[in-house]
């Protein structure tokens, strides 16, 4: 496999076999978001004969998931994606899921019927980067997207049958936003009813300065506690009914594993311990967290 690295994928395709379709991400002005700065990692479709021969390779193998890289290879056409996904059912017939990241602005020229087919053919679930659903920190850092354009790339999904992990970032507005931040990011979710939930603690290895741009200079990180206050807001407005939530991502420092709505009240149990420094409850030491 020819991989133009460095590469990212959610925890749980740890196990996947990674299919890099395209290099980089098509939009790639998040100004929290450093993956694919690097010179390699400018945006690039890959040739069409080159992912057959990667197919072709993969398939001796025979995995049984397959994650397609890298930061939206979900910008790709209907026809593009609908190509990869049929050579991947013809020449690996053990693959029970195929998977990828997705912006919500990959979804504006896709049917809910052409999303149907690509669900037919394997794709079984995509990871949607909320990040907030609070439109002035969306705005803020450049996502291009508020919430209404979220919100409908998250419906069409469901409208045809794909799973969805949602990605929520705690942090994102700093300590000015957050209280709104917390909030109407769990006003979306909890509109939107995904399958999957997961929160991510912002971390700016390369500095802040890209943040502070559209901030005026006025960006302030939380603190560790402020992020699990944070948590807690969140957590308190969120009204799902049976979403699997996870926030054991290395950039956590509170590990939370349970299903929403059901463990609510015992998850936010956990982040009140936390923030009382109640022993029973473990933190990710600050060496061991990252991206």
């Amino acid at each position: 496999m020819q991989y133009i690295e460095p590469l990212y994928r959610p925890p749980s395709e740890a196990k996947s076999l990674i299919l890099q379709i395209t290099n980089g991400c098509s939009y790639n002005k998040c100004t929290f978001c450093h993956m694919y700065r690097d010179p390699q990692k400018k945006f690039r479709v890959k040739p069409e004969a080159e992912v057959r021969n990667e197919i072709a390779l993969a398939a001796r193998y025979q995995p049984d998931r397959i994650f397609l890289a890298d930061g939206d290879a979900m910008t790709l056409s209907f026809r593009r994606l609908q190509a990869v996904l049929q050579a991947i059912k013809e020449q690996m017939p053990n693959v029970r899921r195929v998977s990828a990241y997705c912006l919500p602005r990959n979804l504006k020229n896709k049917t809910i019927e052409e999303l149907a087919e690509l669900k037919k053919l394997g794709l079984e679930l995509v990871y949607v980067g909320v990040e907030s659903g609070d439109d002035e920190v969306l705005r803020r850092v450049r996502k291009g997207e508020d919430y209404r354009s979220t919100l409908d790339a998250l419906a069409k999904l469901k409208g045809a049958g794909i799973k969805v992990s949602a990605m929520v970032l705690t942090g994102l507005g700093g300590k000015q936003f957050s209280k709104q931040h917390a909030i109407n990011s769990a006003r979306l979710v909890s509109e939107a009813q995904p399958e999957y939930l997961s929160t991510l603690v912002l971390m700016l290895p390369q500095g802040d300065a890209l943040v502070q741009e559209d901030y005026d200079g006025q960006f302030e990180p939380l603190s560790q506690r402020a992020l699990l206050e944070e948590n807690l807001l969140f957590l308190e407005h969120l009204e799902l009914n049976k979403t699997i939530f996870r926030s054991d991502h290395a950039s956590n420092y509170l590990v939370l594993k349970g299903v929403l709505g059901k463990d609510k009240e015992r998850m936010i149990g956990q982040v009140k311990q936390a923030l009382c420094g109640e022993g029973s409850v473990q933190l990710r030491p600050e060496w061991a967290r990252g991206l």
